[in-house]
């Protein structure tokens, strides 16, 4: 019967010490390639949203640009004129205040009606 040579206590320390040492650097290359690609992702997300971002501000300034334009070409509103009544009524008040005298209020009464 042989006998098997056996590995000391430091024989062993070694095995484990380069197992320990080489699982540690698996572990460490493992959690760079993970955080490389969480960066990766997180910047082509952020790309894809400043992207976004744009798209919707050149949106809103067209909108803007063609509310402004809108704005310019169409026409003030005309003031509306007094109505016929309004116009006699006023006539009235005016001959009532003295302003104008019966003659003065029948000429332009007849003038208002006339057109």
């Amino acid at each position: 019967m042989m006998m098997r040579r056996r590995r000391g206590l430091v024989g062993a320390m070694a095995t484990t010490a380069v197992v320990a040492g080489t699982a540690g650097a698996v572990r460490h290359h493992q959690d760079q390639k993970y955080a490389n690609q969480a960066a990766q992702q997180q910047a082509e997300s952020s790309a894809v949203q400043n992207e976004q971002d744009m798209a919707q501000m050149q949106q809103q300034m067209a909108q803007m640009q063609a509310q402004q334009a809108q704005q310019a070409v169409a026409p003030a509103p005309a003031a509306a004129a007094p109505s016929l009544t309004d116009q006699l009524n006023s006539l009235a008040q005016m001959k009532a205040s003295g302003i104008l005298s019966d003659a003065e209020f029948e000429a332009a009464k007849a003038k208002l009606l006339a057109s």
